[in-house]
């Protein structure tokens, strides 16, 4: 990448974080001198120059850059380390502000202990679903079942919502398409029990098989997480589905709770 380009990248990611294209090139100018004045700001950042003294003004406002107020002022960037902090902590207070916003306006039936609402819901990209997943394992009250199929769910962020629940005394059965799988979940969590599915369906018959399970999930007997994805997609985000059901009595938790749960048999009773 040339440094036109990520001087451009650089920008966009700015524009991202909230500021303006203007302030983005002009901040981006002052990064690459020690300090400078409007005139050259201009000559780097190919801003309007009438334009630089408004940009500036919202970049020193926003804790971005200093000035010095000499004749003709000099401006410069604060430091790498302040910007991104600054820059970070404006995003998440967004977000925060954002979060409170939706608070306020969301709407959700209320569910009835008589009456248990069953549903089926569509997930599409592997940020959702991993986001649903682990939001999932952090409710959970009384029993996760969890069969793993692409070894890349594996993350840090899952071993470490899993941990909570065991902590909460929440019951945890561990399944693995391979034994590489079984292994890391094991090592992970010795007092749990993992077993390795030999249901090689999920990932496919054959090589020409284009689609597979991911994963399947299933939380307090009541919801349900199964993803699917395309293993030879170019794009990970783009490539997993899921659907998402709840309801005791829907058919589908039903069967795929036993599903899940077959794994058990094979453990406890090693003659099955």
């Amino acid at each position: 990448m040339t440094k036109d380009d990520t001087i451009a990248e650089a920008v966009s990611l700015l524009q991202d974080l909230g500021l303006q294209e203007y302030e983005a090139r002009c901040f981006m100018a002052l990064t690459q001198l020690s300090s400078g004045t409007a005139k050259e700001i201009h000559e780097i950042s190919e801003v309007p120059r009438t334009r630089v003294y408004d940009a500036v003004r919202v970049l020193e406002s926003q804790g971005l850059v200093e000035v010095q107020h000499t004749n003709p002022q000099q401006y410069r960037s604060v430091g790498i380390d302040e910007a991104t902090r600054t820059l970070r902590q404006k995003y998440e207070d967004r977000i925060d502000t954002l979060e409170s916003y939706l608070e306020r306006v969301e709407y959700r039936e209320a569910e009835s202990n008589e009456d248990e609402v069953q549903e089926v819901w569509s997930l599409t990209g592997h940020e959702a679903i991993e986001s649903r997943m682990l939001d999932l394992i952090e409710d959970a009250d009384s029993e996760i079942a969890l069969l793993v199929v692409d070894e890349d769910l594996l993350s840090e962020q899952l071993f470490s919502e899993l941990a909570a629940a065991e902590d909460r005394d929440v019951s945890i059965l561990l399944g693995g398409h391979t034994a590489a799988i079984t292994e890391r979940m094991g090592d992970q969590f010795p007092n749990t029990q993992v077993f390795e599915t030999n249901l090689n369906w999920l990932y496919g018959e054959s090589a020409t098989d284009e689609i597979a399970i991911s994963r399947i999930l299933l939380v307090d007997q009541t919801r349900l997480l199964i993803g699917s994805y395309y293993p030879d997609a170019g794009s990970e985000d783009v490539a997993e589905q899921a659907i998402f059901a709840t309801g005791l009595g829907n058919g589908i938790v039903v069967l795929l709770r036993r599903l899940v749960s077959s794994g058990l048999a094979s453990i406890d009773d090693p003659d099955k």
